[in-house]
C-alpha cells in the first residue's frame, strides 16, 4: 500500500484463481459482496461503471480496459462532487496467476492531492474486504 506522487498503489495476493478475482470486479452480485450496496456494472469499453457504496456516495465512471482476465481499468469519481466527478480518474487492476491465487495490483491515477489519502484508506479498506469475500467464497465451496 503506498501513495505515490498523484497515484495510489495496493498489491495482494488473494486465494482464488484470477477468473474468480476478474469477476469480483464485473459481475454486479459479486462486487456488492466486498463493495457498496449496489452496482451496475457493463464491463465492456465504454460500459457503465457504477457503485452506490452508501447512502451518500455514489461512484460512476465507465469501463476503458477489459482484458478477463488479466485486466480491468474503468474511470471513477463521485456523482454530486465537483472536486472528483464521474470519469475523472483511473483505476487499473491487473490480475497475473500466482500459484494456486491470483496477484492483484491496483492503481488509482488521476485524484487531487486533498483526496489522495482518504482514497488510499477507502481501497485499502475495501480490498480487505474483497480478500475476505474471496475467502468466504472458498470455503463455501
Amino acid at each position: 500500500m503506498a501513495v505515490r506522487g498523484d497515484q495510489i498503489e495496493h498489491e495482494l495476493r488473494l486465494a482464488a484463481p484470477p477468473h474468480l478475482v476478474f469477476a469480483m470486479f464485473t459481475d454486479p452480485d459479486l462486487y456488492v459482496r466486498w463493495m457498496g450496496r449496489q452496482a451496475t456494472l457493463d464491463p465492456r469499453p465504454g460500459g457503465t461503471y457504477r457503485c452506490v457504496v452508501h447512502a451518500s456516495a455514489t461512484v460512476a465512471g465507465e469501463y476503458v480496459i477489459v482484458d478477463p482476465p488479466h485486466r480491468i481499468d474503468f474511470t471513477w469519481g463521485f456523482e454530486g462532487n465537483p472536486n472528483n466527478p464521474p470519469g475523472s480518474s483511473l483505476v487499473s487492476v491487473t490480475l497475473a496467476p500466482d500459484g494456486d491465487g491470483t496477484l492483484l495490483r491496483l492503481t488509482h491515477t488521476g485524484l487531487e492531492h486533498p483526496a489522495l489519502d482518504s482514497h488510499d484508506r477507502g481501497w485499502s479498506g475495501y480490498l480487505g474486504q474483497l480478500t475476505a469475500a474471496i475467502s468466504d467464497r472458498s470455503a463455501r465451496r
